[in-house]
């Protein structure tokens, strides 16, 4: 439970990746982060993406204002699932159709405006999701199939606003220091990703590399840390398996630092 409520914790203080703007005409959901015990159970073998939305669930229940109608809800098609809604509840009595997003992004100084976020494997990026999004996942809840669903609980489309809960911790190439597009949220930048050569500049630190849930927690001391030598060992395993993992550092002045090392340095 106390590494559930570090993680939630981690979540809360996660910035949102924009603010009052709207991104691909995105409108960010608010809510106050406030710190709250989270009582229950998460369960662990979700991937990330569906843990998170569990926090969310507790966020929201525990907001005065909102009732939640139905979390998870499957859109079918002839028995196909065409897609998901996250989550749709009353605000001071207003229906919200929220998606919850919640993304670790590197940037690569080769590409330009919002293309320049990219997954720490190279595999997705900060477009395509907002893409994803905006051309499919929020038109769902104007489908036919969606609308079937909606008027079986006394709701209709064209009531609901849509709003996503789009939260991101954002890394830097290490060494540098570059101007990032306005409508990004600078406060998601946390930190630095390394190729693994330009480590050697911290051989006399601590080094620990957590679990994937563990991503979302703020680094702390009570953990088994590692020399440089044996962390270059460990981290050879994930990067040998084109996986590059998120990891902890404590320098020697003591500062406790998150990063990213990448698998595909070389071909920047």
């Amino acid at each position: 439970m106390k590494d559930t409520q570090l993680r939630f914790e981690g979540f809360l203080k996660t910035p949102t990746l924009w603010e009052s703007t709207p991104v691909y005409e995105l409108s960010q959901f608010k809510i106050e982060q406030k710190s709250i015990g989270i009582d229950t159970e998460v369960d662990t073998k979700q991937r990330l993406g569906k843990y998170v939305e569990r926090f969310v669930s507790h966020q929201l229940v525990n907001t005065e204002g909102i009732s939640l109608i139905a979390e998870n809800i499957q859109i079918s098609k002839d028995r196909i699932t065409l897609g998901e809604l996250d989550c749709l509840f009353y605000k001071n009595e207003k229906p919200i159709h929220l998606e919850v997003i919640y993304k670790f992004y590197l940037y690569d100084p080769n590409k330009q405006g919002l293309h320049c976020w990219i997954g720490p494997n190279k595999k997705d990026c900060l477009v395509e999701k907002l893409e994803k999004l905006q051309q499919k996942q929020l038109p769902l809840l104007y489908s036919k199939e969606c609308e079937k669903y909606l008027k079986s609980i006394s709701l209709h489309s064209a009531d609901i606003s849509q709003q996503v809960y789009f939260k991101a911790q954002l890394f830097l190439p290490f060494g540098i220091k570059k101007e990032i597009q306005s409508s990004i949220n600078t406060d998601c930048i946390i930190g630095y990703y390394f190729k693994l050569h330009e480590l050697i500049e911290f051989k006399n630190a601590k080094f620990y590399i957590p679990s994937k849930k563990d991503w979302l927690i703020i680094p702390h001391t009570n953990v088994d840390w590692m020399g440089y030598e044996k962390y270059l060992e460990e981290s050879k395993t994930y990067l040998e398996r084109q996986f590059s993992p998120l990891c902890w550092m404590k320098t020697t002045t003591g500062e406790l630092k998150k990063f990213f090392l990448i698998w595909w340095g070389h071909n920047l």
